[in-house]
């Protein structure tokens, strides 16, 4: 099945260094969290007015079952608040600051603010059978890709979901990935770049999956991203966006 997702840009790229050519598609993290408050509203229009194909958003669940935006299990580090998100109720979370004012925003609401395709991760698996009933209800399963360290999690929405683009991310676990996302049914693996070596990437290619790194912010993990032949990179930095989208 042709989605969006599957049809997300992947940017013709010269590299004058190097002077080889390849595909990049370009991921937003957290929105554009480099310069604006992650995993907000405003981090995510940023990121579709500098440039991305897609955006990559973190989920977990609220008290009362809904499905917020947030990358941690605890909303210390990114808000005025403090324990669990799994504590607060949706009214208790709107009444936190996420940066500059900004509220913590539902999964809904990232939809109908941005057009882009989006990663959709999952770091709590309890969200999983959330994520894939508003993904039916809205009709958002073309446009969405779910993500996630958590193989339940994937195996979850897989069940509910069979056609549903799924993606593995990985971290020290890299080595592994190519057989567990073929176990999975994913179709593409995210993977931490320090941790990615050519034979990782290898072994996916043999699969047939689509290979992207995170986090690529500087000139160095750009080479790094070249080198290995991958197809995209999850980034920060509007000025990664930029380089990128400039040499299309």
């Amino acid at each position: 099945m042709v989605t969006a997702v599957s049809r997300a840009v992947q940017r013709d790229v010269t590299d004058p260094r190097y002077g080889d050519r390849m595909s990049l598609m370009i991921v937003g993290h957290r929105g554009l969290m480099g310069v604006e408050p992650e995993n907000t509203l405003r981090s995510f229009v940023r990121a579709e007015r500098e440039g991305v194909d897609v955006i990559e958003l973190d989920l977990h669940l609220s008290k009362d079952g809904a499905l917020v935006v947030m990358h941690d299990a605890e909303v210390d580090r990114t808000t005025d608040g403090s324990g669990p998100v799994a504590d607060h109720t949706v009214d208790a979370l709107r009444e936190l600051d996420a940066g500059l004012g900004e509220r913590v925003p539902l999964f809904e609401e990232v939809t109908e603010a941005v057009t882009l395709p989006l990663q959709a991760e999952i770091k709590d698996p309890a969200a999983a059978e959330a994520l894939a009933a508003v993904l039916t209800a809205r009709g958002l399963a073309e446009r969405v890709r779910v993500i996630s360290f958590h193989d339940e999690a994937l195996r979850t929405v897989r069940r509910l979901l069979p056609a549903q683009p799924i993606g593995l991310v990985t971290g020290r676990s890299t080595d592994t990935a190519a057989r567990r996302a073929r176990e999975l049914g994913a179709d593409l693996v995210s993977a931490e770049l320090p941790h990615l070596t050519g034979e990782a990437v290898a072994g996916c290619r043999a699969l047939g999956l689509q290979v992207i790194s995170w986090t690529v912010n500087t000139a160095e993990d750009l080479a790094r991203v070249r080198e290995l032949g991958l197809d995209g990179v999850v980034t920060d930095r509007p000025a990664v966006v930029a380089e990128l989208s400039g040499a299309a």
